[in-house]
């Protein structure tokens, strides 16, 4: 992951959406188990959803701003852990079959080597333990916005399967997600340029637009959507 400085007003305004991320533990959370990674914790807004769900969960994240944040937002739970590092540097250093659960929401977009770092991130789980990811979609929605962010890539559904396989993955789901954000997001951030996130539209979506892209996408196999959700697993042999 690239050592980008998030602007706090970004994170407070993207933390604002309990219905959105809610609908992501929806896939997650029956898969959040044992001692638990989650990597580019941000301020901790995922995080706050994985804690319940962990006997341990460590936190890395690489920007030194939000290390404080997260000390600060998780001191009085000690089966949680905050580590300064990239997940690069963090994973690198973990031993084969060390891990039960690794969360990446928003992360993996960031590494220019993402097929390395599936390698690594696969090595590290136990036989049985859980990869889940979240990332953007879309190879033509890619906008000022993702570059200072520091994403590398939009993906699509058939690349990332790919790339999980690949390193080892055995993928139980891999859909998009979140179809009704394609056109703001195609409109306002790829065509008008738009590099920072309104907080009246966020708070729009977030309360009357994702419950019923939830109810939706329930029952309906998404052709593309704004993000790809996926659940994977390692087998008995990496």
């Amino acid at each position: 992951m690239t050592d980008v400085l998030y602007e706090g007003r970004d994170l407070e305004v993207l933390a604002n959406m309990p219905n959105y991320y809610s609908w992501i533990m929806d896939t997650f959370a029956s898969h959040v188990a044992g001692h638990v990674v989650e990597y580019g914790a941000g301020a901790g807004t995922v995080s706050s959803r994985l804690a319940p769900l962990a006997a341990k969960l460590t936190l890395v994240e690489p920007s030194p701003n939000l290390i404080g944040v997260l000390r600060h937002r998780f001191e009085a739970l000690p089966q949680v852990e905050v580590i300064g590092a990239s997940l690069q540097d963090h994973v690198a250093h973990l031993g084969n079959d060390a891990i039960d659960t690794i969360a990446l929401v928003n992360v993996l977009e960031h590494i220019e080597d993402d097929r390395e770092a599936l390698g690594q991130l696969l090595r590290a789980l136990k036989p049985g333990g859980k990869l889940l990811v979240l990332v953007p979609a879309l190879q033509i929605l890619m906008s000022k916005l993702d570059k200072i962010h520091g994403h590398f890539r939009r993906y699509h559904r058939g690349e990332l399967i790919a790339k999980v396989r690949d390193a080892g993955g055995d993928i139980s789901t891999c859909r998009y997600f979140d179809l009704a954000g394609v056109l703001p997001w195609l409109v306002l951030n790829r065509l008008l340029g738009s590099t920072t996130f309104n907080s009246a539209l966020v708070c729009v979506n977030d309360r009357f637009v994702v419950p019923v892209s939830r109810t939706v996408e329930q029952i309906v196999d998404l052709p593309f959507g704004k993000n790809l959700i996926l659940v994977a697993s390692k087998g008995a042999v990496n």
